[in-house]
């Protein structure tokens, strides 16, 4: 007998251990307390996790309400494929879904709250084979106005929010600024700096010019017979050639008489 018993616990932890025999579970998750201002609307959150793979036409998500005076539980809103709003009762055209099967959510929303609201909220989720799990569940109570508390953090929020906003427009203008400074800066710098001299396109390289060269002349006029003397070219040389032919001029004639 005990070795029959331990032959069957060896089977069973040799099934467990290669996946065949797998234990189904399914874990529901809320917010717990939820507070809400009368007339306005709540979003009760509800989030599970299922060891199966989530099959959104096989899924079922249940909602129920128990009121906080006391009585009988009664179901306030149904999943399964679509979802299945109250057509009737307290709650009738106030629940609306607010949920993603895929993404392991099923939250809703309750619309402008009402005191007789107040209670307890129950989800419960179900995933074949995963049919079995604790629920969760959400207390809800309404109120006139918000609670320190919650005015403290909108307070907070609207705050750090318009921080933020003024923390960014004063970057974009100091960056601006910046970008002025520094243009205004570099047109100094070019004002500065010397201009360079223009080239003269017409111009050409020394070792490519043409060196031109004029050579001065005059004509002399002899004013007693109106001759045109042979031109000077202001040689000195010359000069000094033409003086000794007219000595010999000078004696020639001095012979001839």
């Amino acid at each position: 007998m005990c070795v029959k018993g331990l032959y069957i616990i060896a089977v069973l932890s040799g099934l467990a251990a290669s996946g065949v025999l797998q234990v189904s579970g399914m874990r529901v998750y809320t917010s717990g307390d939820v507070e809400a201002v009368n007339g306005t609307d709540v979003r009760l959150k509800c989030t599970f996790d299922s060891s199966a793979k989530i099959n959104p036409n096989l899924i079922i998500v249940s909602w129920t309400f128990r009121p906080l005076s006391g009585g009988r539980e009664e179901r306030i809103f149904h999943y399964q494929s679509q979802p299945y709003p109250p057509l009737e009762g307290i709650f009738k055209k106030h629940i609306s879904w607010a949920g993603d099967i895929m993404g392991s959510d099923a939250s809703i929303i309750i619309r402008e709250v009402k005191f007789i609201y107040n209670g307890t909220y129950t989800c419960q989720v179900t995933n074949p084979p995963d049919v079995h799990g604790p629920v969760g569940e959400i207390r809800l109570r309404v109120v006139k106005t918000a609670s320190f508390n919650e005015l403290l953090y909108l307070v907070l929020a609207i705050g750090g929010g318009i921080a933020t906003v003024v923390f960014c427009l004063i970057i974009i203008v100091s960056c601006r600024r910046c970008k002025r400074k520094h243009r205004q800066s570099q047109l100094e710098v070019d004002e500065e700096v010397p201009r360079k001299e223009r080239k003269d396109p017409t111009a050409c390289h020394p070792s490519k010019a043409i060196h031109l060269y004029i050579s001065e002349t005059s004509i002399e006029i002899d004013s007693s017979d109106g001759m045109i003397s042979d031109p000077s070219t202001g040689d000195s040389s010359s000069s000094e050639d033409d003086g000794p032919s007219s000595d010999d001029d000078d004696d020639d004639g001095d012979d001839s008489d």
